[in-house]
């Protein structure tokens, strides 16, 4: 079995004037729900193997506290610009080109893409929504990340910084 966390960034700044949506920062409330979301994961011992993050600093930022967290090596964090608001399709791509050999792999990325990737993936449930810092889990039966295919993924966990089941 394989698992697929997916990760979307955590609570940005509003673009300011002048700014490039792909330059926006975590707001106060991102940087203290990201390394609480990462311990969260922790604690249910979900560490993944391998990390690949949208390089927008909005994602980046989110990536590295996770990756800090979980005491993941910086070798673990790959950055593809493919990843940046990108489409279920193309994260698809990504992930059956980039997976390797990683038993867990981790996604950082954007909606709307990211929540319907997660909801294209799930053989079990829907996700409507995916929420700054939602954190979705899914494991395959497959030998290989170039096996990934859709409404495949199995014992689906789901959580984000305002579910009070986990706190």
């Amino acid at each position: 079995m394989r698992r697929l966390t997916l990760l979307r960034h955590a609570k940005t700044e509003a673009q300011h004037s002048g700014q490039e949506d792909w330059d926006r920062a975590l707001e106060p409330r991102g940087q203290k729900d990201a390394p609480e979301m990462a311990r969260r994961l922790r604690e249910r011992k979900l560490k993944p193997d391998k990390v690949i993050t949208s390089p927008a600093v909005r994602a980046l930022t989110t990536a590295e506290i996770f990756a800090r967290e979980l005491h993941l090596p910086a070798t673990k964090l790959l950055q593809d610009e493919r990843l940046y608001l990108a489409s279920p399709k193309v994260l698809k791509e990504v992930v059956r080109e980039l997976g390797g050999d990683a038993q867990h792999l981790m996604i950082v990325g954007h909606n709307p893409g990211l929540t319907e990737f997660a909801d294209r993936l799930s053989a079990e449930r829907e996700i409507d929504n995916m929420p700054t810092c939602a954190v979705y889990t899914l494991e395959f039966d497959i030998e290989s990340w170039s096996e990934l295919d859709w409404n495949s993924g199995i014992n689906a966990e789901f959580d984000y910084p305002k579910n009070c089941s986990s706190c």
